[in-house]
């Protein structure tokens, strides 16, 4: 590390300023870059030791302070905050956008057939639960026993009302149909999050003043913190999933879809990655706050 680099660098908080949009959009895509999943041990653990070395006062060869800041960011995006472990690939943020496009383009096409519903309601809530579990409190350990409960929970909900409501549907113009998708998700999630996170509702999470220092345990603040976890997750599925369907009602009537059927999956993927990328850029402040 140059001698003229400062420890004082304060690498816990955002390299850019968090009262302006423009801030909290580049640090949140910066946390949220797809790349960073494609990062291999070496790197992860290479930005890993140069973080924890500045920590310490420990100089780095080499290191300027454009350097410092993408391995803290590299840093951010593959270690828990509070317990320093390396997260599981797909529960990290950088793989939220290829997922959720993925998950929710092949839930959006595939929700004519029982079978398909059943399946890719199973995957949705698999990877929910993994997202969940991958970014829970260091200070909130979940149980095998509350894990389970809350997967399995989560999963029957949005299946069963995946299948009521298609029942329902099945003689509404197929439109209506095309939300059922979303109507499972949102209620998903309101069991899910609450189920995954029971143990931070009864014991509260940690609150600290303006220097860090833990003041004690808060169970109100817990539950403000998860209910806005619930409705922000509704939120941010909202646009790709509602936005899709109605686009894709419209494009399945033209000769291009009839004429190559097998391009349904690929431009709803596309349509719902366009989107969430979209409702991302907007919410990046709201999104800040909560996580």
């Amino acid at each position: 590390m140059p001698e003229d680099l400062p420890f004082n660098i304060n690498i816990k908080e955002p390299r850019w300023d968090q009262s302006t949009f423009e801030g909290r959009a580049r640090h949140f895509f910066m946390v949220t870059d797809p790349r960073n999943i494609l990062l291999g041990p070496k790197v992860l653990d290479e930005a890993k030791n140069i973080i924890e070395n500045y920590r310490n006062g420990i100089r780095t060869p080499g290191l300027t302070e454009d350097k410092l800041w993408k391995a803290k960011y590299i840093y951010d995006s593959a270690f828990h905050p509070d317990t320093g472990e390396k997260m599981v690939l797909i529960g990290r943020m950088s793989a939220q956008v290829p997922m959720n496009m993925t998950i929710t383009g092949c839930m959006l096409t595939f929700y004519r057939t029982t079978p398909a519903v059943v399946f890719w309601q199973w995957i949705n809530q698999s990877f929910n639960a993994i997202v969940n579990y991958t970014n829970r409190s260091g200070d909130a350990p979940i149980t095998n026993s509350q894990l389970g409960t809350a997967y399995i929970s989560a999963t029957t909900g949005a299946v069963v009302t995946a299948l009521g409501l298609k029942s329902l549907t099945k003689h509404l113009p197929s439109l209506v149909g095309r939300f059922v998708p979303f109507a499972a998700v949102a209620a998903a999630n309101c069991i899910n999050i609450p189920l995954m996170r029971q143990r931070e509702l009864k014991l509260g999470i940690p609150i600290t003043d303006e220097n860090g220092n833990r003041l004690g345990e808060s169970t109100k603040a817990a539950q403000q913190a998860i209910a806005q976890v619930v409705v922000s997750r509704i939120g941010m599925a909202a646009p790709a999933m509602a936005i899709p369907p109605v686009i894709m009602n419209i494009l399945e009537k033209r000769a291009f879809l009839k004429r190559y059927p097998w391009m349904n999956a690929p431009l709803q993927v596309g349509l719902v990655g366009f989107w969430y990328a979209c409702y991302l850029f907007l919410i990046s402040n709201q999104f800040q706050k909560i996580h």
